[in-house]
C-alpha cells in the first residue's frame, strides 16, 4: 500500500469520527489528510508530510471552520431559540419572579418574570430565556 492510500484512509477515518461527532473539528482534519494525501504523490519524507498536515490543518481550522460554524448557525435554528425566544406571548396569569403563565402557539407554558414587578394578566411579554420547562420573559 502506497504512502498517499495509507493517508487518504486516515482521511476518511476522520471523515467518519465527524459523522458520529457533528462538531466540525474532525472535518478540518480530514480535509487536511486528503490534501497531504495528493501532496505525498510528490513528495515522500514523512517527518516533512506530517509537518505538512499540521500546517494545513491548523491552517483550516483557524480561517475556515469559523465560516463553517457561522453559517451553520444562521441557516437552521430549531428548537426553543429558533421558536420561543425573542418572540411575544400573552400573558395568562400573574407573572412574578416565582409564579405566572403565558401562551404562545396555543400552548401554555410556566413563566418568570426577569425584572420584580408584576406583569398583570392580558399584557404581552417577550420571552427572553427558558429553563426546563419554565420560560423567562419581561415586559414590552
Amino acid at each position: 500500500m502506497e504512502l498517499w492510500q495509507i493517508i487518504g484512509i486516515i482521511g476518511v477515518a476522520l471523515c467518519i469520527l465527524e459523522i458520529l461527532t457533528p462538531t466540525l473539528f474532525f472535518l478540518n482534519l480530514a480535509i487536511g489528510a486528503f490534501l497531504t494525501a495528493v501532496i505525498s504523490i510528490w513528495y515522500s519524507s514523512i517527518p516533512g508530510l506530517i509537518a505538512i498536515f499540521v500546517v494545513l490543518s491548523s491552517v483550516i481550522l483557524i480561517f475556515i471552520r469559523p465560516i463553517l460554524m457561522k453559517k451553520e448557525s444562521k441557516d437552521k435554528q430549531t428548537g426553543i431559540e429558533g421558536k420561543y425566544i425573542g418572540k411575544t406571548a400573552k400573558v395568562e396569569s400573574d407573572i412574578t419572579k416565582e409564579s405566572g403563565v403565558i401562551t404562545i402557539y396555543g400552548e401554555r407554558w410556566e413563566a418568570r418574570n426577569i425584572n420584580d414587578n408584576v406583569i398583570p394578566a392580558g399584557c404581552e411579554v417577550r420571552i427572553i430565556r427558558n429553563d426546563s420547562l419554565i420560560m423567562y420573559v419581561e415586559n414590552i
